[in-house]
């Protein structure tokens, strides 16, 4: 089986770093870059574009709220039309960046509370589909794996990621657990790779709450801001390729 592995990255601002990005690049075949609004800045953004490029990662504009204290994890209440200009003023600043690095963008992903929101409310959903059509229709959109945000996207005739989380606890409805439930972020490296597994052998995924859920998954995501992503993603690596599976970008 084909599988790309994701991370969301350039999360740091001015003279605050977050996550791994130098040591996770190594293991991922695409990388999400955040684009100023829930994280990141110019140079930031620059920098993991570069990144990106000379590890020969597929490059994608990771667009939130305009929510830096909260790192994009708050729902905002937009009018309508804000989220898909917002959307669209992230976009043309990250291509501003992969364009002067020669470096394509492939895919776009939502961050925070916007992705989640997107995979359970049509109206959101409908102002980010709108946001790629206009900018990229060629653009990759990544989104939770069974969410309307997938199905939506499908009928406009945007190609799809199904993007599965092994590091995030899921309920029966397919959604996230929210961050703030006990147990919703998974650390222990043996249950992720488990989960993992039996994903991509059974199509199935334990929630939290009780019970199972069919997935199919594009994409696997780790987080870069979690501690240890990059062991993470370098362990998930190693055991999906001794497996068999060909670990590669989406686009390709």
């Amino acid at each position: 089986m084909r599988i790309d592995i994701n991370c969301d990255m350039g999360e740091g601002f001015g003279a605050y770093r977050m996550g791994e990005d130098d040591a996770v690049i190594r293991h991922i075949t695409s990388a999400s870059i955040a684009c100023g609004f829930h994280a990141g800045d110019p140079a930031v953004m620059a920098r993991t574009v570069t990144l990106a490029r000379d590890h020969g990662v597929a490059i994608g504009a990771h667009p939130g709220y305009p929510d830096l204290i909260g790192f994009g994890r708050r729902h905002l209440e937009m009018e309508p039309g804000q989220i898909k200009h917002d959307i669209l003023y992230q976009l043309g600043a990250l291509s501003a960046f992969t364009r002067a690095a020669g470096a394509p963008m492939r895919h776009m992903k939502p961050h925070g509370a916007l992705y989640n929101r997107a995979s359970r409310d049509e109206r959101v959903a409908a102002e980010v589909i709108d946001a790629v059509l206009s900018f990229d229709a060629g653009l990759i959109l990544f989104a939770l794996a069974g969410s309307i945000l997938v199905e939506m996207a499908s009928f406009h005739g945007l190609r799809v990621a199904r993007e599965v989380f092994p590091d995030r606890a899921y309920l029966v409805s397919g959604q996230l657990a929210p961050r703030g439930m006990a147990g919703a972020v998974i650390h222990d490296i043996d249950e992720v790779l488990a989960r993992t597994l039996k994903l991509l052998s059974t199509g199935r995924m334990e929630c939290i709450d009780g019970g199972e859920i069919s997935l199919e998954a594009d994409t696997l995501c780790v987080h870069g801001d979690t501690p240890g992503a990059s062991r993470v993603a370098g362990s998930l690596r190693e055991v999906l390729e001794a497996r068999g599976h060909e670990v590669r970008a989406v686009h390709g």
